[in-house]
């Protein structure tokens, strides 16, 4: 709770809140210091005389002044003072809160009989103040209502006296004239805290008083903590309580601001329905805040540890390299004793960057934790009305501290380790030149898990080095297995610290891992990543193989011709593995031509009929029959062929090492072709009569599964 006080005090007075007003700013004043701060603003600046002179604009409850016009602060103290120029100086000294802030008296007495806080409140505010919020700095000018025109906040005066309830050693009698006795009873009805005399003497137990309920002074605390507080009233309608609240303005309103206020075009929402939405928020952001305290928590104590162990290993150091020194003659006695200076303020710089660092995370966790609690003693108010006034503010701060909490927060600044060694083999009349040098081997690095990936046949992989790592790293060795678990292979080595590796089989299941090397050897590998490729294929034609004739569209999944004789296009993706499955569909079809489909290598030619060479095999077929074509041989002629909208199904099997086709999910002919061995790519020849769309991605068509079971 301790944690928790910054939160309950005047930013002015430095005291306790007393009947602290909401600002627009969502910052709160005691109402007496608020009135000490005013500044009376020029007639000429004022809303009224701007409505005078006939300005634009609709008149709003708080007009912001252009500070870079007006100043209100001091330049020499940068506190607040008067409008310099167009306000007379005050007459009477100011005082200066704990904050520095400049505090001027009331510029109306106080009246005789009554204490300084309340005739404060009912002082009159001179016309055209204005009033300027000492934590945020931005100022405003007052309407007619004075100060009348902010809220109160109950729930901000509930939690200040529940605090300084629980802060109190004892409970005392509120009826003894002189020194106060501890309490031994409280009234639940009359609300007042009885020592033995006094209840004998001032509460007797007979006659009406003998049907209050009396109880033990904590438990009556508790019962006064929880009992209701007084319902708000509206600040613009005096006899109107509360009822609705306006989403757009971000404040409780009651039933006239609704019906004639400024309020009347405005969305509103039950209050009690956004009261439990607004407390749940709260407390949702409240969990991310309390993690982020726990996390704070564990790393100080971890950075406590790490003090400890730079102690242990500065002493260790120092042990190693004095049993090196004074094993050398008496020339190195001079250099030994600049080498322990430069380990001692080694030694100093770490423990003073982690104490710094402890200083810095411990002066944060004490504002967290006291935000927390606040919200959380805020959270058990039950005035809706009073917690919406503040929960959008506390709910902002609360994700603001949060965000605070970043990831570079909560990590360690400095290593513990001294990543240094002594070289003792130079002869003797270099020993001046004896110096530190790294003597050690790169730690292993890490896979980014996060930022790794596979996509269709390739992959991509991530990794760095330790974050407290200060060894120095040459290069970087990638190794992935052959997808079948056995041995693994260096794919990339060198500097970078990412790398993409195409060409995998699909639906493979690879592992892979990393090490560092340096001029002295090679770090442990990296932990073992295991990545899947894409059980099918999704690829589309590539243009950069294809002949200069084809016409590519819709993505490069659509492709035609511009000439009458045969061209070739590839796709982009390579099968050496697995059971793979793509339809071409027939867009447009005109004079018969004979398209032909299949599979061949990268360098297959591209100006002839796909099959026309040893590079590629390939199903022709016209609008009756088709023919298998490879290498300039015609086999299998079969019936049936395609018009426009049919589909050519090509079915690349290379675990039986097969290629199949079909017409509309039909099976053309038998197995086109047996014994395929390497790397293929998806191929298709046309000419201008011709256009069709490929379709990847596909499952294996029923035929071919059938097939497969009765074999």
């Amino acid at each position: 709770m301790d944690e928790m006080e910054e939160e309950l005090k005047c930013p002015v007075c430095g005291s306790f809140y007393r009947e602290p007003l909401i600002l627009p700013c969502s910052h709160n004043l005691c109402q007496a210091c608020a009135r000490n701060i005013l500044v009376q603003t020029p007639e000429a600046d004022s809303p009224q005389s701007r409505r005078a002179s006939g300005s634009g604009g609709s008149a709003s409850d708080y007009d912001y002044l252009d500070l870079d016009k007006m100043s209100l602060y001091s330049e020499a103290d940068s506190g607040y003072g008067s409008y310099g120029g167009f306000a007379s100086a005050p007459t009477t000294p100011c005082q200066k809160s704990p904050n520095g802030v400049r505090v001027f008296p009331p510029t109306v007495p106080p009246a005789a009989h009554l204490p300084p806080a309340s005739a404060a409140s009912l002082a009159p505010v001179p016309r055209n103040s204005c009033l300027t919020c000492p934590q945020c700095h931005r100022s405003l000018i007052l309407d007619e209502r004075g100060l009348r025109g902010f809220p109160k906040n109950r729930v901000l005066e509930g939690v200040i006296d529940r605090y300084q309830q629980s802060k109190a050693a004892a409970l005392r009698c509120q009826l003894c004239e002189k020194a106060p006795k501890e309490a031994t009873v409280m009234c639940e009805q009359c609300d007042v805290f009885y020592c033995d005399p006094c209840r004998l003497r001032c509460h007797p137990p007979r006659g009406p008083l003998a049907k209050h309920r009396l109880l033990p002074p904590a438990q009556g605390r508790v019962s006064r903590r929880l009992s209701p507080r007084k319902i708000s009233t509206c600040t613009d309608h005096e006899l109107e309580n509360h009822s609705m609240y306006c989403v757009q303005c971000k404040v409780p309103v009651c039933y006239q601001c609704l019906e004639e206020g400024k309020h009347s075009s405005h969305e509103v929402k039950a209050l009690g329905a956004m009261w439990k939405l607004h407390k749940s928020q709260l407390s949702q952001a409240l969990n991310g805040l309390s993690d982020r305290a726990k996390e704070a928590k564990e790393f100080l104590v971890q950075l406590r540890n790490m003090v400890q162990q730079i102690q242990e290993n500065s002493v260790e150091f120092e042990a190693c390299l004095v049993a090196q020194c004074d094993a050398l003659i008496d020339a190195l006695n001079r250099r030994k004793a600049q080498l322990l200076t430069r380990v001692n303020k080694e030694h100093e710089h770490k423990l003073k960057v982690v104490r710094d660092q402890i200083s810095h995370c411990t002066v944060k966790l004490r504002q967290t934790t006291g935000l927390m609690e606040y919200c959380l003693e805020v959270i058990k108010e039950n005035d809706p009305s009073g917690f919406l006034q503040i929960s959008d503010a506390l709910i902002r701060r609360v994700h603001l501290t949060e965000d605070q909490w970043g990831k570079g927060t909560l990590s360690p600044r400095m290593t513990t380790d001294f990543d240094l060694n002594l070289d003792s083999g130079p002869l003797l009349q270099t020993i001046h030149q004896l110096d530190f040098m790294q003597m050690k081997v790169p730690a292993p690095p890490i896979l980014q898990l996060e930022e790794c990936c596979t996509q269709n046949n390739s992959a991509t992989l991530s990794w760095k080095q330790p974050p407290l790592s200060a060894v120095q790293v040459d290069g970087y060795i990638l190794e992935l297995d052959d997808g079948n678990g056995g041995q693994f292979r260096e794919v990339y080595v060198g500097k970078e610290t990412m790398c993409t590796v195409d060409g995998l089989h699909f639906n493979s299941t690879y592992s892979a891992r990393v090490k560092a090397f340096n001029k002295t050897g090679v770090s442990p590998y990296s932990k073992m990543l295991v990545l899947q490729t894409s059980e099918v294929a999704w690829f589309s034609f590539d243009p950069n193989t294809a002949h200069s004739d084809v016409i590519f569209s819709n993505d490069n999944l659509t492709v035609t011709c511009n000439s009458y004789d045969d061209r070739v296009v590839l796709g982009k993706t390579g099968f050496s593995k697995g059971l793979h499955y793509w339809e071409l569909s027939i867009d447009r079809y005109d004079n018969h031509p004979d398209p032909a489909f299949g599979v061949a290598r990268m360098d297959v030619l591209k100006d002839v009929m796909l099959g026309k060479d040893d590079k590629a095999w390939a199903m022709y077929v016209d609008n009756n029959r088709s023919w298998f074509m490879h290498n300039n041989s015609h086999t299998n002629r079969t019936e049936g062929g395609i018009t426009k909208g049919a589909t050519v199904g090509i079915l690349l099997d290379l675990t039986r090492r097969t290629l199949t086709f079909s017409i509309n999910e039909d099976q053309q002919g038998p197995v086109a072709f047996e014994n395929l061995e390497g790397v293929f790519f998806p191929a298709v020849s046309l000419n201008r009569n011709v256009q069709v769309t490929l379709h990847t991605g596909l499952p294996v068509p029923d035929f071919y599964n059938a097939r497969g079971s009765m074999q």
